[in-house]
């Protein structure tokens, strides 16, 4: 027998980790998220409100810009920050200028601030 095989095999999954945390994970939307929010974006473009959005999938968060034309900032982001999750929550809505307008738990219920026809109740 050669030492290698005399070796612990945690020892061996312990040197094999870090090759694995380097790899780049990214942030995204799922599915039922992606679809309450196209159903948003839909209605607002169909109101002539909205015209442009970008989706950008990054390490810590997932972005969806909503833009009034294509050439401006956006004048709302939807972001989805998993670090928050246990404290504020992880979905927030950022007005053009910075401003927090909502944060929590529930997508549905962040959205709301800017979803005029499910907030008339």
């Amino acid at each position: 027998m050669s030492l290698s095989e005399d070796a612990d095999p945690s020892e061996q999954r312990a040197a094999a980790r870090p090759a694995a945390a380097n790899t780049p994970t990214r942030v995204t939307f799922n599915r039922l998220e992606l679809h309450r929010i196209l159903n948003l974006y839909g209605r607002m473009v169909a109101d002539g409100e909205w015209r442009d959005y970008a989706i950008d999938f990054l390490r810590d968060r997932a972005v969806f810009s909503v833009y009034r034309r294509a050439s401006e900032v956006p004048i709302y982001r939807i972001e989805k920050d998993p670090r928050l999750a246990r404290k504020q929550g992880m979905y927030s809505v950022i007005s053009a200028t910075g401003l927090i307008l909502r944060r929590g738990h529930e997508l549905d219920r962040v959205l709301l601030v800017i979803d005029r026809k499910l907030a008339v109740v």
